[in-house]
């Protein structure tokens, strides 16, 4: 039989990824495919960083949750084609999750107004949102 849980208890779940990276977590788009695990060195280059307020995401609702507000708009620091993100504590070191990146309506973990990013341009991210599963 597969486990299944409460909508409320799915929400406990998703509320908990913000309390465990905490405030003023970082939001960091890369070139190239993610690592295996968050734990397994960054790999790709740095296109852009985002850094999130203190209440980056929405409470969880239906067993989901998005960031609390959309587009986050940030200027890359390189050149190359959104691969995937990584979100990290306020560090910007201990990576604590990681995603797939497309631009808007190309279904990604992560949206973008556009993937192809030039130096010096300014970057939105237009959603982000996970869905806690066993419902």
């Amino acid at each position: 039989m597969t486990v299944q849980m409460s909508v409320a208890l799915r929400n406990a779940r998703l509320d908990q990824i913000e309390t465990t990276i905490g405030t003023s977590a970082k939001i960091m788009i890369y070139t190239g495919s993610a690592p295996a695990n968050c734990a397994a060195s960054t790999s790709g280059t740095k296109l852009v960083e985002w850094d999130l307020a203190s209440d980056w995401a929405s409470a969880a609702a239906s067993g989901s949750k998005s960031l609390s507000s959309t587009p986050l708009s940030a200027v890359a620091v390189a050149s190359g084609t959104a691969g995937y993100y990584r979100v990290f504590a306020s560090d910007g070191t201990t990576c604590h999750m990681q995603g797939t990146v497309t631009a808007t309506g190309g279904g990604g973990d992560l949206t973008l107004d556009n993937t192809s990013i030039s130096s010096s341009q300014t970057v939105n991210i237009t959603s982000w949102s996970i869905t806690d599963g066993n419902a």
